[in-house]
């Protein structure tokens, strides 16, 4: 692995990006880490991640590493009497960084006049103006503010984001729907696919793992983070109705008991898995579930692993999320109660449809993640062409003129924002 310091290309020259992230490079391989490793086969992108607080530091240092080519990751490393003091530590994230990215800094030649880019809205007042960017852009991915132990500040930090922001992209057709009452240049971008990687679940090459393989058959599965957004209770209920049908779990647990988890002789926790593993383990699937409960947590989301179970060529049964239904039906079964999911389910073990499946590997095909960013790339460069004389407006002007003052939270300076901040976490 070459240094993070190493000599950037003579004949690299497209535009660098700052990123400001609540997920970690190497938890869950899912949208930032797809695009970015996309844009940084053209530019150099540094991931700035939430901070790690050290109760035997007293110094405040940057863990810099290179995961990737072009993909420098900063990991925080703040003593622990900054902890649960959000603006305090963002403050000193940020002057780290500058010291870091100045004239004379290690990586200052390659990130000078930057896109910064924001997954979460909360170091935004600190950030933005801070290092001479050339656009502000926010990925929104999530609707980050109904998540369990979300900050209280974090849909007034938006609308701030936003009211900044030169362009903003959403994960989900109804999170964009959402998102354009309050910004005019909204761009809905849907989960994208790595086609000829999940398309290896259908070689014959690959070995289903054995804790998969060892069960006997039919089974069902799902894959990705097991949190608030899981309907367990219909886990329960799908275990309970079809005794016969081994049910696996792949991910890891975040921010529920494992305690509370459904148990039964049927039902597996495999604990998370790396990227790489995901198609042999979708392999091992005769039917790939999308479990997700109806809440304010799943409202907006839009399941990147549904266009990778399509490119794996499996049956495909969810519960009836609004993404889902408008985007991914019929070749995804969608249940509107617990007895229709289990009777998809049964319905998609007896009967798989082929028709549906090749369709399913059709969609995938024209979602590839590279045709995503080569979008992205061109909203953006025309964002930055007019970002000169939209930054020159007022900031009333810049919302939209259905978001009237009275009709939405007040986004507040800068200065008033300090002070709210709570850490989100992972």
């Amino acid at each position: 692995m070459p240094s993070p310091l190493a000599t950037k290309s003579a004949v690299y020259a497209d535009t660098p990006i700052i990123v400001h992230s609540h997920l970690r490079w190497d938890f869950v391989w899912q949208r930032p880490q797809q695009l970015l490793s996309r844009f940084a086969q053209r530019s150099d992108v540094l991931f700035v991640e939430e901070p790690i607080y050290l109760d035997d530091v007293g110094d405040t240092r940057l863990d810099i590493s290179q995961p990737m080519e072009r993909v420098h990751r900063v990991v925080p490393m703040l003593p622990g009497e900054l902890r649960g003091a959000y603006d305090a530590s963002i403050v000193v994230i940020r002057e780290a960084l500058r010291r870091q990215l100045a004239a004379d800094g290690a990586l200052g030649r390659w990130f000078a006049r930057p896109i910064q880019w924001f997954y979460t809205p909360m170091p935004a007042p600190a950030m933005i103006g801070a290092f001479d960017e050339c656009a502000v852009v926010y990925d929104c991915m999530d609707e980050l503010s109904k998540f369990r132990f979300a900050p209280a500040a974090l849909v007034d930090r938006e609308r701030y984001l936003m009211a900044q922001s030169d362009v903003v992209f959403a994960g989900g057709y109804k999170l964009s729907q959402s998102k354009a009452k309050y910004h005019q240049n909204v761009h809905f971008f849907g989960c994208g696919v790595d086609v000829a990687h999940f398309a290896t679940a259908r070689s014959a090459d690959v070995v289903v793992p054995r804790q998969i393989a060892s069960l006997k058959r039919p089974v069902v599965g799902y894959y990705g983070v097991i949190d608030e957004r899981i309907d367990y209770e219909l886990l329960r209920t799908l275990a309970t109705s079809l005794p016969d049908v081994e049910l696996v779990m792949v991910g890891p647990v975040v921010k529920v008991d494992p305690a509370e988890l459904p148990q039964a002789e049927n039902i597996h926790w495999l604990g998370q898995r790396q990227y790489a593993e995901l198609p042999a383990h979708v392999k091992g699937f005769d039917v790939c579930l999308m479990p997700f409960a109806l809440n304010e947590a799943t409202e907006f989301i839009n399941p990147t692993k549904t266009l990778e179970y399509m490119a794996a060529g499996k049956p495909i049964v969810s519960t009836a999320v609004s993404d889902v239904v408008h985007n991914f039906t019929p070749v995804v079964a969608v249940a509107d109660s617990a007895a229709e999911f289990v009777a998809a389910v049964r319905g998609a073990i007896e009967r798989p449809n082929a028709e549906l499946i090749t369709r399913g590997l059709e969609q995938a095909r024209a979602n590839s993640w590279e045709s995503i960013v080569s979008r992205m790339e061109r909203i953006i460069r025309d964002a930055m062409r007019t970002r000169e004389s939209r930054t020159a407006r007022p900031l009333a002007d810049r919302l939209r003129p259905d978001a009237r003052p009275d009709a939405r939270p007040v986004v507040r300076s800068r200065a008033a924002l300090a002070g709210a901040g709570e850490d989100i976490g992972d």
